[in-house]
């Protein structure tokens, strides 16, 4: 099976594919200060639950220290096994469109592969992580740039940090708009502050481009707000994991 691992600022997503099809996923944080023996526990541990045999290992992350622990954890627990990492030089048949694509994180390159071959372009990508994502693909599947906005839980954990009566509360949708308390109405600014923002900034793109094929939400904390968004079409939480194995099958044929 081919084991697809996405190392994000928060949490890391890992998934194995047999073929086309997912089999096992799992989410845990991300801990840039793990070294690559206790990455090496980890991954087999979870591996061997479910007596898993591993044929190859596709992987991206924008976490820096992260990757040269799982590198290291890599060449030295799965030496025999080929693994692909997306960075700049690797084979993903996308085109940056943009002033410096050395500055492109790795996810976004791997959503704008997976978008495309999912739901064609033009289209754009949201993605619901430590920042909220608005990545634009062509129709001919070339990273056109986009939009970076701060995330739903970073928000959150700056207004309780800078406001002395406000706290983080439970990630979840209130009953109504109009809060009754100080909870609900956090809550309602987290939900539909960002469904807002998200329809807002789709259609500013949109106008841009004239049209698109699909707005596709991906990422952790997509579920709270989706629901809430006019504009968002599709929903694929294993958005960055499909274009991770799409890369490898990629790499895999030019060997």
């Amino acid at each position: 099976m081919l084991l697809c691992i996405d190392i994000g600022n928060t949490n890391t997503v890992l998934a194995t594919f047999d073929g086309d099809k997912l089999v096992h996923s799992w989410r845990i944080k991300t801990d840039a200060r793990a070294t690559a023996d206790e990455l090496g526990l980890m991954y087999r541990g979870l591996l061997a639950g479910d007596a898993i045999e591993l044929t190859g290992v596709a992987a991206c992350s924008t976490v820096p220290a992260a990757l040269r622990s799982l590198r290291t954890m890599l060449e030295r627990y799965y030496s025999a096994i080929p693994a692909v990492i997306v960075e700049p030089g690797t084979r993903t048949g996308v085109q940056l469109a943009i002033d410096n694509p050395k500055e492109v994180g790795a996810d976004r390159v791997v959503n704008t592969l997976a978008a495309h071959t999912l739901y064609g372009g033009p289209s754009i990508v949201v993605d619901f992580g430590t920042s909220t994502n608005f990545d634009v693909v062509s129709s001919r599947g070339e990273f056109l740039g986009g939009v970076i906005a701060p995330g739903i839980e970073i928000s959150l954990d700056a207004l309780a940090a800078r406001a002395a009566q406000l706290r983080k509360v439970e990630l979840v949708k209130p009953p109504r708009v109009i809060g009754k308390n100080t909870v609900e109405s956090l809550q309602s600014g987290v939900v539909y502050g960002f469904a807002g923002q998200v329809d807002g900034v789709v259609r500013g793109i949109i106008a841009e481009l004239g049209s698109v094929k699909a707005v596709v939400a991906t990422g952790g904390l997509a579920p709270i707000v989706i629901d809430d968004c006019a504009t968002v079409t599709h929903f694929e939480p294993w958005l960055t994991l499909i274009g991770l194995r799409l890369i490898y099958e990629r790499n895999a044929r030019s060997r």
